[in-house]
């Protein structure tokens, strides 16, 4: 069974620790990303989430979002599922897209990463 609650690492070396996972799947936590927008140093944003609850057997899905509000006018939505693998190291598997705030409905198509 593979357990959100912890501390993860990417292989851009940014931290990830969710500190509170509630029973009925939400979660929330903290984002300290080592790659910013502006090129800064790294900062701690706040994240907030939920995952699909499965019973004892299975690798859940999970979504969360991380505001990036003390360095950057931007949001990220991160979706994913939790496995493990052969050597039971648990594994997030993730895909995200950033959203840039712009000054206009024109620029809105280079807003998205």
């Amino acid at each position: 069974q593979c357990q959100l609650n912890g501390l993860w690492r990417n292989d851009q070396d940014s931290l990830m620790e969710i500190s509170v996972l509630g029973d009925n799947g939400d979660f929330q936590g903290q984002y300290l990303t080592r790659v910013t927008l502006s090129g800064g140093c790294a900062q701690i944003s706040p994240l907030r989430g939920a995952q699909q609850q499965l019973g004892e057997e299975g690798w859940p899905t999970f979504a969360f979002t991380v505001r990036w509000e003390k360095f950057s006018n931007a949001t990220t939505a991160f979706v994913g599922q939790c496995f493990v693998d052969a050597g039971g190291k648990e594994i997030l598997s993730t895909m995200w897209l950033l959203r840039e705030a712009v000054g206009s409905l024109e620029e809105d198509w280079k807003a998205t990463r």
